[in-house]
């Protein structure tokens, strides 16, 4: 039997289990079971299997043979290229959407996925060849708890403080606290409104995320996250009963108008706080060289 035949299957094995440890169907029903899934496992076993042969290609010089890598990494961006494709397909029948930036946050983390797979089948195999079993077994655990911890990033509760505040109307005018939602001049909608309307008010903890909150990106993943969690009180044709997120212009403070299913506070703080930080909407203006922050 071929030295490197043991290694390398220990390798795809690892990666293999790695990529089913990142995989998660959640509240979002992303990936979908069952065709979902069974796709980013053949992706995983593939993405495993290139990481575990990289390292016996180079212990016998074989470095040509590791220029495949940069083929699979022009693959993996097809990958992205397809999760994005897909949910914004399906984004248009959403009651809330997720919006565009949302989006391209779950294509990227798919992306990224893979190369973590890569990363733990090349350690896996290459601490067998270099040491033993239980080395690569080390390895390989090591790999999987760095794999989990970059899985989930900073959610809003770490970054805004969240209180509930009673919806009220000024006029025609829909008021979370001092902030100025919407207009509703019809009395009967003012009435569902305040019937079935939940007002929060989201504090920022320093400029930095104000700046991030502010996103309007951001502020739409709250709202698809809330009206996933809890449903919504309304349907197509009714702009009038559309959440909305407005922006308090002097301190950045935000204000959330839902009209969730299930009217809980607790339960709504607690889906809100849950909601990502989105990569793409972080923004760090107190890093700024000007020092004008």
């Amino acid at each position: 039997m071929n030295e490197y035949i043991v290694p390398i299957v220990f390798g795809i094995i690892a990666g293999t289990i790695a990529r089913i440890v990142m995989l998660r169907t959640d509240y979002r029903q992303y990936p979908t079971y069952l065709h979902g899934r069974v796709i980013h496992l053949s992706l995983g076993f593939i993405a495993a299997s290139l990481g575990a042969v990289a390292v016996p290609a180079i212990m016998e010089m074989e470095f040509t043979a590791v220029t495949f890598l940069t083929v699979a990494a022009t693959q993996f961006r097809e990958v992205r290229n397809m999760e994005r494709n897909t949910l914004t397909e399906i984004d248009e029948f959403e009651l809330v959407p997720r919006g565009k930036t949302y989006i391209e946050g779950i294509a990227l983390s798919f992306e990224s996925r893979n190369y973590l797979v890569i990363f733990t089948a090349l350690i896996g195999t290459l601490f067998y060849l270099v040491w033993h079993i239980y080395a690569a077994i080390v390895g390989v655990l090591l790999c999987m708890l760095i794999s989990r911890g970059l899985r989930s990033g900073s959610t809003i509760k770490e970054v805004v403080d969240i209180k509930y505040h009673e919806l009220h109307f000024e006029g025609a005018g829909l008021y979370v606290d001092n902030i100025y939602i919407m207009n509703i001049g019809l009395p009967e909608r003012q009435e569902e409104i305040l019937k079935y309307g939940m007002g929060f008010i989201l504090t920022p903890k320093n400029m930095n995320e104000i700046n991030t909150v502010g996103n309007l990106g951001q502020r739409q993943a709250i709202l698809h996250d809330v009206s996933v969690s809890l449903g919504i009180f309304r349907d197509s044709g009714t702009p009038a009963l559309s959440p909305l997120i407005k922006r308090d212009l002097d301190d950045g403070r935000l204000g959330v108008f839902i009209l969730p299913q299930v009217r809980s506070k607790e339960k709504a703080m607690q889906v809100i706080g849950a909601v990502p930080v989105l990569e793409n909407a972080i923004r760090m203006p107190s890093e700024s060289k000007g020092g004008i922050l």
